[in-house]
């Protein structure tokens, strides 16, 4: 089993400032590597339904439990699913694929059951509730998977195509396919590896906003995550050359720059 420092240095590139609490969940949580390469084995018949009880136990604004999802098996589905989402052919190898949907559609029809307006799904704080509720309840479901022995990743790339999508699955209005699970147990002839990530000084910040300092630890981090490119045999490249690549014309969205619009005849008015 591996060790929380050992983790930390995977996660970091370097040793941990601190003694860390050897808890069963930090290893969990921080053993998260995104798996592509999937095993044809079925899943045991408890993994859904135990990944939906944790899914179920994430918190949720207010009660509203505005999130749905749809567990896909069907071959024929996932190769369709898959092309919609940018052709990433482990949506078809993994035997299980959920999609997270961000549902205010439920709440809708009860209130409309009970003769009900429900104006205030109209406005965008209702859409933001709705998913950050999924993205919570799914990072539930993908621990629980993960510690079944299950491998997982997501897919933001449904939002290339959600209209499509949302047919596909057979969406009410008000109802939006936020993102994917591919869930399947890890082809080991294929590893995956935890990825570094940017120095907790980029992302930690103590009372008040400070990026004083960050420009070097940026540069630190470009070294770290070039060597684990390497070490992958993946192409050479500096993180933050790819990310001001990524977000220097709209090309970078995929699409998805049309996306209020694509709400909008989706049912959700976002005012």
């Amino acid at each position: 089993m591996t060790s929380v420092d050992a983790l930390w240095q995977a996660r970091y590139r370097h040793p941990a400032p601190m003694d860390l609490p050897d808890s069963p969940v930090l290893r969990a949580l921080m053993s998260h590597r995104s798996v592509r390469a999937y095993r044809p084995d079925p899943l045991p018949e408890h993994a859904l339904p135990a990944a939906i009880a944790a899914a179920q136990s994430a918190a949720t604004s207010s009660n509203l439990q505005s999130w749905s999802v749809i567990a896909v098996k069907d071959q024929a589905r996932r190769k369709r699913l898959a092309t919609l989402g940018g052709n990433q052919k482990h949506i078809t190898v993994a035997p299980l694929f959920l999609v997270w949907i961000a549902d205010l559609s439920r709440l809708a029809r009860l209130a409309t059951a009970e003769g009900q307006t429900h104006e205030a799904l109209d406005y965008t704080e209702s859409f933001m509730t709705s998913l950050i509720d999924a993205a919570l309840a799914a990072q539930n479901a993908t621990v629980a998977l993960e510690g079944m022995g299950l491998g997982t990743v997501y897919i933001g790339g449904l939002r290339n195509h959600p209209e499509a999508v949302a047919a596909e699955l057979g969406l009410p209005p008000l109802a939006f396919p936020a993102f994917g699970l591919c869930v399947g147990y890890p082809d080991m002839a294929h590893p995956a590896s935890i990825k570094p990530r940017l120095p907790q000084a980029c992302v930690l910040h103590r009372e008040q906003y400070d990026p004083q300092g960050e420009n070097g630890l940026i540069a630190q981090y470009d070294r770290d995550a070039d060597a684990f490119q390497r070490e992958q045999n993946l192409p050479s490249r500096a993180w933050s050359r790819t990310m001001i690549d990524r977000i220097a014309t709209v090309a970078g969205l995929h699409g998805r720059d049309t996306m209020r619009a694509t709400l909008a005849r989706l049912g959700f008015p976002l005012k």
